[in-house]
């Protein structure tokens, strides 16, 4: 790729993160979401709770959030809600470890293969420059953190557990 083209790249990277920062989707609490966990980030004060309708069959039929944070905090954690809405607990739980994996190792460092949607990963490919940035990686994965916890019945995540 030539340096025009990651430049382009990266400034197509900055206005999805910057749009869905300032107009993030999903951000609402829910009355009748069954899930919810609080996660926060003591080191930027990033807040974040993350509110889940899963059905008896295991399906997150809805999947919001409310809190503040940086434009990374809150892009990531309103791209998560449109790209889990709809998918099954374990279809959620391998796109998170995917996504914690795209954030914090090379990609030859990438241990987890298998049954994940490549488009999704690809969505959240925008998000992937944060590595370079540890301080940047917890804000990116606080509300998938949040939402593994959710998914799990705790009440609490924190970025600390974000870079392990």
């Amino acid at each position: 790729m030539t340096g025009l083209m990651m430049d382009d790249l990266r400034d197509l990277y900055q206005e999805v993160i910057l749009d869905h920062g300032k107009n993030p989707r999903n951000f609402r609490h829910p009355e009748d979401s069954n899930r919810e966990a609080r996660g926060d980030n003591p080191m930027c004060g990033d807040k974040v709770t993350v509110y889940l309708k899963v059905s008896p069959d295991g399906i997150v039929e809805d999947a919001a959030f409310e809190g503040r944070g940086c434009a990374i905090s809150t892009a990531s954690a309103s791209m998560m809600t449109e790209l889990v809405a709809g998918r099954t607990e374990a279809e959620v739980k391998a796109l998170f470890e995917r996504f914690h994996e795209m954030c914090t190792k090379d990609d030859h460092e990438h241990v987890h293969g298998g049954d994940v949607d490549e488009e999704a990963l690809d969505r959240l490919q925008v998000l992937a420059g944060v590595r370079q940035f540890p301080m940047r990686v917890k804000c990116a994965t606080l509300a998938w953190h949040t939402l593994d916890a959710a998914l799990a019945g705790g009440a609490r995540a924190s970025a600390r557990a974000s870079t392990e």
